[in-house]
Order: structure tokens, then C-alpha cells, then sequence
């Protein structure tokens, strides 16, 4: 079998070499040197980074493929299959390479880049994938052009890549593009240039520098505008207006982060409005799992007054009034990455101050005694979703239904041997759902009691109150909220 393909590999190759001397042998090998040390994905991945959404998932994962690709190849492949490279002095000088490689031609590394950075990019974003396929294939055909690769070696590396950038769901789940599914609620008002709604607009959301008020403002153009004030109570000031506006609003909406529509929702379940949200967040959880991506598809659902019935989930801390939260809650080490995120932001920005949060919260974790329900456990820290999330065996992303009237329960116990080290290895090996130290239950009621000195509680990304004891409560379908028709027609 090698021998056929050496056969078939040298044929093409001397094929390739009757080729007539052209102008874009010098593109070829500009391209190729291009790809060197994949700079050309770094580059691509950079300008993809700058816009939010599929665009900005597809450049990290892509980036993620490309290294775990690398490594493969350089370190295993390459290593294990050694070949020698094609002849170059059956190519005229000027498709040679002025200094061509000295590894092992299998498999060829270039090639085996550009396949798993285009799949990693598809997977995220279908239209950004097929944009790159064209540069992605032409550079693995430059390697056979210079001469620095036989095609059996592309050929190889372009599965290997490909295989690569799929495995990436192992560790990083694509999230599906449909909305979580909901029950459509019977009655909501319809509203087209914001009579009857009153508006919150967070300007400190998103991206530092962009304030989202004015175009809003144009939107719905007779909205009743809330523009908090960063040194009061947001909540309190949402009451203030409405109680000031009386009957004249019909609809509550939002435009701002996750913590912002978790306000929000609350004063909109608590007086029974249907809630509208305008995604101008950096993430927007819970408007990505409605279905509601751009304040376009906000404007529609109003337009057509189109809602679906959603849960909420609530938290009694130490006995006092119920808190709502529409996403996610915690306690442990969940609080302290979102209070060092927040400290650090400024300076170093979102991501990095997340990931080097992260860092420094396992590194310095003290394990949590408490009572769940009465049994005894010790642990490293708590989530507490409202709503099923998926993935389970993985950080949880987004939630397939919104009405399932639960609450997503997990933890990472604190009694074994090595647990965090067993903790870190399942999740880099894929494995966490099967992992002793990992534990997911789906509860409508969870009673906390800390056996030790009270902790911070973490509510939709922000810090709020600390207590020793917490009750958190599934809220079955205690919101409507706005969602647009597909295009089918179907709202669900």
C-alpha cells in the first residue's frame, strides 16, 4: 500500500513540476509563507475577534484547534512517521522555497492547520467557514506547489486537522442555534413605537465606550427611558418609575447585560409585565436561550406582541425576601472569580481578568462545609441554574427548554483525595460527567446551610448579599417575555 502511494505521490508530484512557469508562482509561495507558524490563522482569528457572537466563538475555537493541532503533528506525527520531502530540483527555481523544511514530510503541518482552523470556524459560524475553505485550501495545494510536501502528506494533515476541530466539541460544546423551547403565552401587548413601555437602558453594559441609549431612543421613539444612576439601587429606582408612571405602562424592557435583565425580570414578575430584552451585553445569556439576538428581532416580537412563558429562579438569604435571578446563582468559588473579574476588568479587560480570576480562585480555595437538604458535604463551590443547562459533563451553556420548572444543581466535592487535581484532569480529559468529584442534580427546591463563616452569593454574574443559609426556589413560568416568529412562523 505505501509503495501505491509513493508511486501515486511522485506521479502527481512530476506532474505538477511540467506545470508552465506563471505569475502566481510568486503568490503561491507568498501564501505559503504566510501560513508559517500559522500567522495567517492568528491574523484571520484577530479580525474575526472583533465582532461578538458566532464570529468571535468561531476565532476562539479556531485558535484552540489550531494549537491542539500543532501539537499533534509536531510532536507525535511528525516524530512517528518520518519522510524524507519531495525532490525539489524537479520544480524550476522559481516555485522553490528559498529555505525549505527540514522536518518529516508527514504530515504536512500547513495543511493540517488550515483544515482544523476552517472546521473550528464552520462549526460556530457556517458562512464565515465557507469563506475561509478557499485560502484554507489553497494554502495546503502551496505545499505541493513549492515543493515542501508530498500530496499524500496534505492530504493527511487536512484529515488530521479536520479531525481535530471536530474533537474540539469534547471539551467545548457548539451551542445549537434554536432558542430553548418554551410554552407561547396566550396575551401580550402589542406595542410599535414605545407607547406603554418603559425602558431601562444600562449604559455600562457591552463594550466600554458604547452606549447603546440613543439608538434605542430611536427605536421607540415614546418609550418612558431609565438611565440608572451607577450610585443607587437599580432596582429601586425600576419601582420608582413605574410606581411615577401608574397604568400607562404596559411592557418592561431592558437593554443591558445579564445582571441588568435579572433586575429587570424581577420588577417585571414581581407586577406581572411581559419583559422585552434588548441585547447589548457582553454575553447575553439568557437573551441568546429566549431567542432574541439583535434589538431588531426585539422590536419585531413587540411589533407582532409574540411572548413565550419562562422560569425564573429565587434565593431567600439568612430568612429575607426572595432575590430573582434568571440565569445562574452561586456560592463559593463562583462569587470570588466574579468579584476579582470585576476588580480587574478595568485594567486588564473582560476575558483576561476572567481566566486570571479563575486562576487565583483555584489556586487559593478553601473547601465549604455545609448542609444541602439536610446531608452533610463538603465542597469547593456551588451553581445553582435556573432551568436544566446543557451540557451536562460541562460548564453549563445554554438551557434546551426555559420551562422545565427546576433548578440545575452542581458542585465539586471536596472530600477526596486530589479532588481538584481529579477535577482539572476530567475536564481537560472530556470526562467530567463521569468524575467522582463532580456532582449535577435537578431540584425545585434546595435548601443551604453553611457550617462555616457566611459567604458571598452570587446572582446572574454580580455579587450581592452573603448569609449562612440560602433557599433557592424553582419559579415555574413566572415571567413572560417577548420572542419573534422564526421563519416559519413558529414561535417555539
Amino acid at each position: 500500500m505505501w509503495k501505491a502511494v509513493d508511486r501515486l505521490d511522485r506521479g502527481l508530484v512530476q506532474r505538477s513540476a511540467l506545470f508552465p512557469a506563471s505569475r502566481a508562482d510568486p503568490a503561491w509561495k507568498a501564501l505559503t509563507r504566510l501560513a508559517d507558524h500559522s500567522k495567517l490563522w492568528c491574523a484571520t482569528a484577530s479580525v474575526f475577534a472583533l465582532r461578538k457572537g458566532p464570529a468571535r466563538r468561531g476565532a476562539v475555537r479556531g485558535l484552540a484547534a489550531v494549537a491542539a493541532t500543532s501539537a499533534v503533528t509536531n510532536l507525535l506525527a511528525k516524530p512517528t512517521f518520518p519522510r524524507r520531502r519531495p525532490a525539489t530540483y524537479l520544480l524550476s527555481p522559481r516555485r522553490r522555497l528559498a529555505d525549505p523544511p527540514r522536518s518529516s514530510s508527514f504530515p504536512s503541518g500547513h495543511a493540517a492547520s488550515a483544515a482544523a482552523f476552517t472546521t473550528a470556524v464552520a462549526m460556530e459560524s457556517p458562512v464565515l467557514g465557507v469563506l475561509v475553505a478557499p485560502v484554507a485550501a489553497g494554502v495546503a495545494y502551496s505545499r505541493v506547489h513549492v515543493g515542501a510536501h508530498w500530496p499524500s502528506d496534505v492530504a493527511t494533515g487536512a484529515l488530521l486537522g479536520a479531525a481535530v476541530g471536530l474533537a474540539t466539541q469534547r471539551w467545548w460544546p457548539v451551542r445549537p442555534a434554536k432558542p430553548g423551547v418554551a410554552r407561547p403565552s396566550e396575551a401580550v401587548c402589542r406595542i410599535d413605537d414605545g407607547d406603554g413601555l418603559a425602558l431601562l437602558v444600562n449604559p455600562l453594559s457591552g463594550a466600554a465606550g458604547h452606549d447603546p441609549l440613543p439608538a434605542v431612543a430611536d427605536q421607540w421613539p415614546k418609550a418612558a427611558l431609565l438611565r440608572p444612576n451607577p450610585e443607587k439601587d437599580l432596582g429601586e429606582q425600576l419601582d420608582t418609575m413605574l410606581g411615577t408612571r401608574g397604568d400607562g405602562i404596559r411592557a418592561l424592557g431592558v437593554a443591558g447585560g445579564d445582571g441588568t435583565v435579572g433586575t429587570a425580570a424581577a420588577v417585571a414578575a414581581e407586577r406581572g409585565l411581559p419583559l422585552v430584552v434588548v441585547p447589548t451585553g457582553t454575553l447575553n445569556h439568557f437573551a441568546r436561550d429566549v431567542g432574541v439576538h439583535t434589538a431588531e428581532q426585539a422590536a419585531r416580537a413587540l411589533t407582532e406582541g409574540t411572548a413565550v412563558h419562562v422560569d425564573l429562579g429565587t434565593v431567600e438569604v439568612d430568612g429575607g425576601p426572595p432575590r430573582w435571578f434568571v440565569n445562574t446563582a452561586g456560592i463559593g468559588g463562583y462569587p470570588d472569580v466574579v468579584r476579582l473579574r470585576q476588580r480587574w476588568e478595568p485594567r486588564l479587560g473582560k476575558w483576561p481578568a476572567a481566566v486570571l480570576a479563575l486562576v487565583r480562585v483555584l489556586a487559593r480555595a478553601r473547601p465549604l462545609r455545609m448542609r444541602l437538604d439536610g446531608t452533610e458535604v463538603l465542597m469547593w463551590g456551588m451553581f445553582v441554574g435556573s432551568g436544566g443547562f446543557e451540557p451536562k459533563g460541562f460548564t453549563p451553556s445554554w438551557r434546551p427548554r426555559l420551562d422545565d420548572g427546576i433548578l440545575d444543581v452542581r458542585y465539586v466535592r471536596a472530600d477526596l483525595h486530589w479532588s481538584r487535581t481529579r477535577f482539572v484532569l476530567s475536564v481537560l480529559s472530556g470526562t467530567l460527567a463521569r468524575s467522582r468529584t463532580y456532582v449535577q442534580q435537578d431540584r425545585e427546591v434546595l435548601d443551604v446551610r453553611l457550617l462555616c463563616e457566611p459567604q458571598p452569593l452570587a446572582c446572574d454574574g454580580e455579587v450581592r448579599l452573603h448569609g449562612r443559609t440560602f433557599r433557592f426556589v424553582a419559579r415555574d413560568e413566572a415571567l413572560r417575555v417577548y420572542r419573534p416568529r422564526d421563519a416559519t412562523g413558529r414561535l417555539a
